[in-house]
């Protein structure tokens, strides 16, 4: 397969240019499945593993690859795994705080076009998390789309309610109802699919997300379980894998987050709630927390009705949450270098 048709256009070219050594070829990253990767180039698919080198120059688990990164890698001679030698600079990166109570970052997919948001009607409707979710896509600079599924289960009456819900305050990402059941909405979606491109579907356990990519493959490619009378399905995919369709679009399909965390996510925050920045632009201070200073534009606006209270809610618990994970993640970033400053100290007086 030719790579532009993978998704190496220009400016992955330029940035891979400095990297590619004699004897490397580039090839995209297609599945990570616990540190076991899959790469596409040219030839066709093979696994590959890293290199001792890009594991031990690898600060955190983000500079290392995956799905969706281009690498450099080389062939085996004895005919084994290709080995990945670096990775080229993300375009567009999805990533996420690490489930739990760790401060870490976990990277999701890297090198997207387009984030499809997805939320079943009915038991997973949920704003909060959608906004998270916007938030995240935002701040990897990956364009959202809105789909909701399920449409089946509810009235027109009651779809109608929700898109406009969904609608309020976020613009600036298209919207899109569908069922898989029925069909309905999926010539539409399909229409939003250009070759070359690449998407991935974000969204928790059971919302749709396989069946639509089985709907748009043709067949039962991926194995799902019946949904319960809830109408809330079992989602069982395990690993992140990149498919490419007939049509040359490609999708990154990943495992449902029961935990969406946010770190260190200022600038997305700003994008994702851009009617809140619009306001905030009118403050007096310019340092305005929108917690209770005179002059605040934003409480202004949701005292007037003019800003949605819950939207302002999201955008506080979000901001909060971010800041202090990004001090988690620093003060342990800090004690991780005295940590190493001490093991460097210490065999240094051993050999005294």
């Amino acid at each position: 397969m030719d790579l532009t048709a993978l998704g190496f256009d220009e400016w992955f070219e330029q940035r891979a240019a400095t990297l590619l050594q004699p004897g490397h070829r580039m090839a995209r990253v297609t599945a990570v499945d616990r540190g076991a990767f899959l790469v596409r180039h040219q030839d066709g698919e093979t696994t590959a593993e890293i290199t001792g080198k890009l594991r031990f120059a690898a600060q955190t688990a983000v500079d290392l690859p995956c799905v969706g990164d281009w690498v450099c890698v080389t062939g085996q001679a004895s005919g084994g795994p290709a080995v990945i030698h670096r990775v080229v600079p993300r375009r567009t990166f999805l990533r996420r705080k690490s489930p739990g109570e760790t401060s870490d970052v976990q990277m999701i997919a890297a090198n997207i076009d387009v984030a499809f948001i997805v939320q079943a009607c009915g038991y997973d409707f949920n704003l909060a998390r959608l906004d998270r979710y916007l938030v995240m896509a935002s701040e990897g600079a990956i364009e959202p789309c809105i789909i909701l599924t399920k449409t089946d289960l509810i009235s027109p009456e009651q779809l109608e309610q929700a898109m406009g819900q969904v609608r309020h305050g976020r613009a600036s990402a298209r919207v899109l109802a569908l069922s898989n059941t029925t069909g309905a909405g999926l010539d539409e979606f399909r229409k939003l699919l250009a070759p070359g491109k690449t998407y991935c579907l974000l969204g928790s356990s059971g919302v749709g997300k396989t069946t639509l990519i089985n709907r748009l493959i043709g067949h039962d490619a991926f194995d799902t379980q019946p949904v319960s009378e809830t109408g809330e399905g079992v989602h069982t995919t395990s690993r992140r894998h990149l498919l490419v369709l007939d049509s040359g679009a490609m999708f990154i399909d990943t495992p449902g987050m029961r935990e969406v965390g946010v770190r260190g996510a200022s600038d997305g925050l700003d994008d994702a709630f851009a009617e809140i920045r619009e306001h905030a632009a009118q403050c007096r201070f310019g340092n305005c927390t929108h917690t209770g200073e005179p002059g605040c534009a934003v409480l202004r606006a949701v005292e007037s009705g003019g800003l949605s209270e819950d939207r302002y809610q999201s955008y506080l618990k979000l901001k909060k949450e971010a800041a202090f994970h990004e001090l988690s993640y620093a003060e342990k970033r800090k004690k991780d270098r005295s940590f190493g400053r001490f093991i460097k100290s210490a065999k240094k007086n051993m050999r005294a």
